[in-house]
């Protein structure tokens, strides 16, 4: 067959599997992407709650103290681009059990670093395996579950930060009052991520390839094998030998991004959501337990950090509560009305926050963090769902791939300036500066982002791309 008829096949058979309703194959497999998100958040916030203890064992400059809580999101950030291309060449699932596997490696070498560079570069690399799973792990959720229901789930993310959040402040917090010395304490609690990465690697050995991928490599047979389990679904028109296929090129997935209307617009939102929601939380979030240590909230002393931790694992319990009822708002109000109350929210608990800092007033502070929460928790559960959703399939991993370096970038930049803004501006300014960004988030969900939910993409001007 030519390329034109080959090409037509993928293209109705795309169509059919994007309308079919999912089994439970197909939900599992979603559930077993979303759970990566654990993963991350573990690594991410577990060294924001022992970051005083590798501070008084390395006692790192402030160039490396920056490199320290930024190095992961500069890592993720190349993983993110590699992993999305990657695997849309080579398939979802080599990527995401090559990931798992990398992961597991570096998680444990971080317990054994023996000075604050090998910490610093184990954190950079470590970010390569995470920001290439999410890119592949959204890729795989949009191509395996329903419409609707991919949409839930991946919106699902920031129920599982949370959930992987309280699960570091918990196990950190019982460390830390059974009495282990700091030295050990930090050791183990960035390497314990391996635990629940080696449990996700198990489950996920038996997970198939999506059929979209399958077909967009042209391995027709194994797809119309994997679409029976995952949908139901025969694919009939689809012959029962492999074909040849172009390899897509990201130039190629700009252009068709850029002609259509709906992708275009709800690509640029996705963008500016990812960026806004990136910074917003990492330059604010991350630095939370410091925050409130500085302010002197649920401690009698900097050197007693139990009542900081308890009052930040309520603030994220509560934060949990608002990921996991991001679906239901989405459910209700659509995309774009759960990014404006998420970051409408968020500006406003960031302006509390900055007035009861220079206020000192604590309950105040703890209330300001709790609203930013709830309502960062529910700007950033569509962002990368929006970018990957209305991608074509040959280009989903790479749609996400671009969507999350938006977010690492942001985070990058936040993690490393913050602290720089406070010494320059204060706390008060440092935080009255972060809410501009949820305020131009809120701005571009009411301007830019077109409704995309229960979108089924339609790859209507490939000929336009290919002529």
């Amino acid at each position: 067959m030519d390329q034109t008829t080959i090409r037509r096949l993928s293209d109705e058979a795309t169509q059919l599997l994007m309308n079919r309703a999912g089994t439970e194959s197909s939900r599992r497999g979603g559930w077993m992407m979303i759970a990566t998100i654990l993963i991350e958040a573990w690594d991410l916030y577990a060294l924001s709650f022992v970051l005083v203890f590798i501070k008084t064992e390395y006692h790192p400059t402030a160039f490396e103290l920056g490199w320290l809580t930024a190095g992961v999101q500069g890592g993720a950030l190349i993983g993110a681009v590699l992993g999305g291309v990657v695997a849309d060449r080579l398939g979802r699932k080599r990527v995401f059990i090559l990931t798992m596997v990398l992961f597991i490696v570096l998680a444990i070498a971080q317990g054994f670093s023996q000075n604050v560079w090998d910490l610093i570069i184990l954190r950079i690399l470590i970010g390569i395996p995470l920001g290439s799973d999410i890119s592949n792990g959204y890729a795989y959720i949009m191509e395996s579950m329903s419409k609707g229901a991919r949409d839930r789930m991946g919106s699902r993310w920031q129920g599982m930060f949370g959930l992987g959040e309280v699960l570091s402040i918990v196990v950190i917090t019982i460390m830390y009052v059974t009495g282990i010395d700091h030295a050990i304490l930090w050791r183990v609690a960035l390497a314990i991520g391996a635990i629940p990465a080696f449990i996700l690697l198990l489950a996920r050995l038996d997970l198939p390839e999506t059929p979209l991928s399958l077909i967009h490599q042209g391995r027709f047979a194994n797809a119309k094998e994997v679409s029976l389990r995952l949908f139901d679904e025969p694919l009939d028109m689809l012959p029962n030998e492999d074909a040849k296929l172009e390899r897509p090129k990201v130039g190629d997935f700009l252009q068709v991004i850029w002609a259509d209307r709906t992708k275009r617009r709800a690509t640029i939102f996705a963008w500016i959501s990812n960026a806004c929601q990136g910074a917003e939380f990492t330059a604010f979030g991350f630095y939370l337990p410091v925050i409130l240590v500085t302010a002197g909230v649920g401690v009698a002393s900097n050197a007693n950090m139990t009542g900081t931790n308890i009052v930040t694992a309520a603030i994220y319990v509560l934060a949990t509560i608002s990921g996991f009822l991001a679906p239901v708002m989405i459910q209700r109000t659509g995309h774009r009305g759960v990014a404006m109350w998420g970051f409408g929210l968020a500006f406003i608990g960031l302006a509390v926050g900055a007035f009861a800092l220079g206020a000192k007033v604590e309950w105040l502070i703890v209330l300001g963090a709790a609203v930013l929460m709830w309502g960062h928790y529910w700007d950033a559960s569509n962002g990368m769902t929006i970018a990957s959703m209305v991608a074509p399939a040959r280009f989903k991993a790479t749609a996400s791939g671009f969507g999350y370096v938006f977010v690492k970038a942001a985070s990058f930049f936040g993690a490393f300036v913050f602290p720089f803004m406070t010494s320059a501006w204060g706390p008060v300014g440092a935080t009255l500066a972060v809410s501009v960004l949820s305020l131009i988030g809120f701005l571009a969900a009411k301007f830019i982002l077109p409704e995309v939910y229960n979108y089924v993409e339609s790859e209507e001007v490939r000929a336009a791309v290919t002529d």
